[in-house]
């Protein structure tokens, strides 16, 4: 009897992992269909389908946003979609602030803390973490377009956007997501860029402090599963030329507000999950 369920066993981790490197094209997909989100599934599915620890798991994520962004932002360069200047006063601020989290601050943080009665681990502070920006990220998807009006407040708003980097960059080295929904509101909103241009500069940032970030991760001696995160950074890759190819024919908004959903219940459930 042990030998059928050892067999069977077997057979549905090569199930979940096989899933997992499915996940990595149709979280390509929607980067590509959408212009960002999708990052916000990888941590869930390294975490949950290729049972790496959140902590390992940031690093990873970060190789395969800053991978994905990047691919990105040559497509925008082409099109001339990337504010140097202004991506520039973001990354710099945001370079700093990931590589410091990745190198020094996870680290630091204790494998178990408590808070009176209440202990929780590493892990899930780090997952519950990541749950509550799925949920802002899906309000950022469901919320109305209009509730996004672009102003024009010029230049003189620099150390707001220098601050604004700090924080996404602080929030990019704990969970190891790009933070473009964080990103490119602040570029619209208070600098009156087309979305076209803001999210072309988001990559570029993206791409910079996502990959700064997995560099710091390797200076705190982090050993990496090549062999794992290569196939899968490449399938995402992958997937996001097919969605920027679908693009045209697939209706954005509808799509995304099906994803918004999705990601909001796949928040709920991490929260849930963690709590137990």
């Amino acid at each position: 009897m042990l030998l059928p369920l050892f067999y069977v066993q077997s057979a549905l981790m090569e199930w979940v992992e096989i899933a997992g490197y499915g996940m990595g094209l149709i979280i390509g997909a929607i980067l590509g269909l959408l212009g960002g989100g999708g990052s916000v599934l990888i941590m869930p599915v390294l975490v949950y389908l290729f049972h790496i620890l959140p902590a390992e798991a940031t690093a990873y994520s970060l190789f395969v946003v800053g991978c994905g962004a990047l691919m990105g932002t040559f497509g925008s360069l082409k099109r001339n979609q990337v504010d140097w200047k202004t991506g520039g006063l973001f990354a710099v601020p945001s370079m700093l602030a990931v590589y410091t989290v990745q190198r020094w601050g996870l680290p630091a943080i204790p494998e178990t803390w408590a808070i009176g009665q209440y202990q929780m681990s590493k892990d899930a502070l780090i997952m519950g973490t990541f749950a509550f920006l799925m949920i802002a990220a899906a309000y950022s998807m469901l919320k109305r377009k209009n509730a996004l009006k672009p102003k024009s407040f010029g230049n003189s708003l620099w150390w707001i956007i220098a601050a604004e980097g700090l924080v996404v960059g602080a929030i990019t080295g704990f969970v190891g997501a790009g933070g473009g929904f964080l990103i490119v509101p602040v570029l619209v909103v208070l600098l009156g860029m087309s979305m076209e241009i803001a999210v072309g500069t988001s990559l570029m940032i993206i791409s910079i402090k996502s990959l700064v970030g997995f560099f710091g991760s390797l200076g705190n001696g982090a050993e990496v599963d090549w062999m794992l995160i290569l196939p899968f950074m490449a399938l995402t890759v992958v997937g996001t030329h097919v969605g920027t190819l679908m693009r045209s024919r697939v209706k954005g908004s509808t799509l995304k507000r099906i994803f918004g959903w999705f990601i909001l219940l796949m928040g709920v459930v991490i929260l849930l999950t963690e709590s137990n």
